[in-house]
């Protein structure tokens, strides 16, 4: 994802560009995209989060978790709070507890910079397509109306949800219902094709009926359905198992902390946390629970 979406940035801005990534092979493959344009716009590469800090007065991070976010921004000598000025501007991108973004918020804020949470939704090809919402999180409108010419350049909704942390609420309210719903695509159409069903017919059905959503029409989980998307690739590219189990953890836990009652979240939240750790589905895209609910048919019916 951030790959994809740095890339859009560069394309679309004057400035210098610099880019930090403990993944060294990210990096030289990032200027080698762009080695025809690096005279024209030069790629500075930092060798730390401060060193990012210093250079850039805008820097937006793309983190798995939340403690890699607490860990780039506030643990250690070469982390980002120790390199920003009253100057700087700091946006995360990353889907986290909504807890910990707004407490590194502030502790930026505090520090005399600004800083925003703004996480994103519509996946592998959105970020490449420049298609991406932000859901942004911000406590004053200029906080927002200051990040919106760099979110514009990868994303085409931009979506102020409130004060700080109300971009992480939006995000993950809207992957616990991604979560659900891919599981129920996936359950209907792995019964279908148990039936005798022919796969593309089904959701041809299903597309043009009620039960039409995203994860049956735009991202079908049943292998030769769609081209072009992970479930006929193997599974591969697109968003992990691991990751759908951990944005399905922050709901639940949200849920707790609210008093929340959440019934599918939570057994959506237990699939992929087993999915997560079943050998061989650890990193493949989150639709290949089709295909986890295919193999347990299958052995179901040899017995």
């Amino acid at each position: 994802m951030g790959f994809k979406m740095a890339n859009n940035l560069y394309q679309k801005i004057d400035s210098p560009f610099i880019i930090y990534d403990i993944n060294q092979v990210a990096i030289e493959k990032f200027i080698f995209l762009h080695k025809s344009t690096l005279f024209q716009k030069p790629i500075l590469h930092a060798n730390s989060p401060i060193e990012v800090a210093r250079k850039a007065s805008t820097v937006i991070t793309m983190l798995p978790s939340s403690p890699h976010v607490e860990n780039v921004y506030l643990e250690g000598q070469d982390s980002l709070i120790n390199g920003i000025d009253e100057n700087s501007f700091l946006i995360d991108s990353s889907t986290i507890d909504q807890s910990v973004s707004k407490q590194v918020s502030k502790k930026i804020i505090d520090k005399g910079a600004r800083a925003i949470d703004a996480p994103v939704s519509g996946g592998i090809g959105g970020a490449e397509a420049a298609t991406l919402t932000f859901m942004v999180g911000a406590s004053t409108p200029e906080d927002f109306n200051r990040a919106n010419p760099y979110l514009s350049h990868m994303g085409k909704n931009i979506v102020h949800c409130g004060g700080l942390g109300t971009g992480q609420t939006a995000k993950i309210c809207n992957n616990m219902l991604l979560a659900i719903s891919m599981i129920g695509v996936a359950e209907t159409m792995n019964l279908g094709v148990q039936l005798g069903m022919e796969p593309k017919l089904l959701a041809n059905i299903l597309n043009t009926s009620s039960g039409k959503c995203w994860s049956s029409e735009i991202y079908n989980p049943c292998p030769g359905v769609l081209p072009n998307v992970p479930s006929s690739k193997n599974y591969e590219g697109g968003f992990g198992n691991s990751l759908m189990a951990k944005d399905t953890r922050l709901a639940v836990k949200a849920a707790n902390d609210s008093n929340s009652t959440i019934i599918l979240g939570a057994i959506a939240q237990q699939l992929y946390n087993q999915l997560s750790k079943t050998a061989g589905y650890e990193k493949k895209d989150f639709s290949s629970i089709y295909r986890w609910l295919n193999e347990s048919s299958s052995n179901d019916n040899k017995y």
